[in-house]
């Protein structure tokens, strides 16, 4: 007759943390919460913002050369309205990530101001039709009436080549150094 052997399993060892250990985990953990909370601060959604609908960019539109003037009147399909604002094939854009005097307002700096924005449209308009474009389109503006775009030439963004020629500045993080101007 065989004889049946129960054995007790072995419990599994339990790894004890040592002082150490803790000691880094809690400022670590803070840390980390902390900089999540900066992060998320720093791109807070408002509540009544709409979804995402997707998170792929759209690609850049091929390279072309477009040839544009300034708006005048309710003429609006391929025109510079300002430094930072045109319409291109029927779509008002505006060009992200840097912003221009107002040409027509006059909001903070007087017939300085109007004049610095003259510049800047007419130096964008140079650039649109002498050079080859990609527009880059994203959601809308603050409006809701205008596209959201970046124009790139050569891979250089224009706002970035206006911003080096004193004629515009960063949006939003940019002074907006023309209100002094008189």
């Amino acid at each position: 007759m065989s004889v049946l052997e129960f054995r007790r399993r072995p419990k599994p060892k339990t790894r004890k943390l040592d002082w150490v250990t803790m000691v880094m985990a809690v400022p670590t953990v803070s840390a980390l919460g902390a900089l999540g909370y900066v992060v998320v601060d720093q791109y807070e959604i408002p509540i009544n913002a709409a979804p995402l609908v997707s998170l792929v960019l759209p690609a850049p539109s091929p390279e072309r050369r477009v040839q544009f003037e300034m708006c005048s009147g309710s003429h609006r399909h391929t025109c510079v309205v300002d430094g930072d604002t045109i319409w291109l094939d029927g779509e008002n854009l505006r060009l992200e990530g840097y912003d221009t005097p107002e040409p027509y307002t006059a909001i903070c700096g007087g017939q300085a101001e109007v004049a610095l924005a003259k510049r800047a449209s007419a130096r964008l308009l140079e650039l649109l039709n002498s050079n080859a474009i990609t527009v880059e389109t994203g959601g809308l503006d603050g409006t809701g009436k205008r596209t959201l775009a970046t124009i790139r030439i050569d891979g250089r963004d224009v706002g970035d080549i206006l911003i080096d020629e004193g004629l515009a500045r960063r949006w939003p993080d940019g002074n907006e150094w023309w209100c002094q101007a008189g």
